[in-house]
């Protein structure tokens, strides 16, 4: 029996990993006739180093996201995909997207790049996409190439 995904995640940080996650989720959110749930997740860890934390940080990061997450709806649509939502959350990005995301929203599968950090980056803060792969209770797709399954 094939398994349909009726409520996919797409996690996206600004990154051409994700951009390519993103392409695919599309495809894979249509083809299975499903809800697609775009997510940015503002990671508060970035304004630990700022000495006083000042709110006006989080709304600029959040209105970045927003804007960003318009341009991808916009290609959604430009590929006959109407069924998206998008989600803002302030927290820790591998937290958010393995667990708090996919229990409110029901997700059944979650679509992520394969990494968005640098090499140091991955060293200090460890990867999203393998944090996720290992805790999540739904299924996780790594997505490594481009819609044409190339790299």
């Amino acid at each position: 029996m094939q398994k349909e995904y009726k409520k996919i995640l797409v996690a996206m940080d600004g990154s051409k990993e994700s951009e390519r996650a993103l392409k695919k989720a599309v495809h894979v959110a249509k083809r299975n006739d499903a809800t697609l749930y775009i997510a940015h997740i503002v990671d508060m860890r970035a304004f630990e180093t700022v000495s006083s934390y000042d709110e006006t940080l989080a709304t600029n990061a959040k209105k970045e996201a927003d804007e960003a997450l318009k341009q991808y709806i916009e290609y959604a649509h430009e590929h006959k995909f109407d069924k998206v939502e998008t989600v803002i959350c302030i927290g820790v990005p591998k937290i958010v997207l393995s667990e708090d995301l996919p229990k409110e929203l029901g997700i059944d599968l979650i679509m992520l790049g394969a990494t968005g950090l640098n090499t140091m980056e991955r060293i200090l803060l460890g990867s999203v996409s393998s944090y996720v792969s290992v805790h999540a209770k739904s299924d996780v797709l790594v997505v490594r190439t481009d819609v044409d399954n190339k790299q």
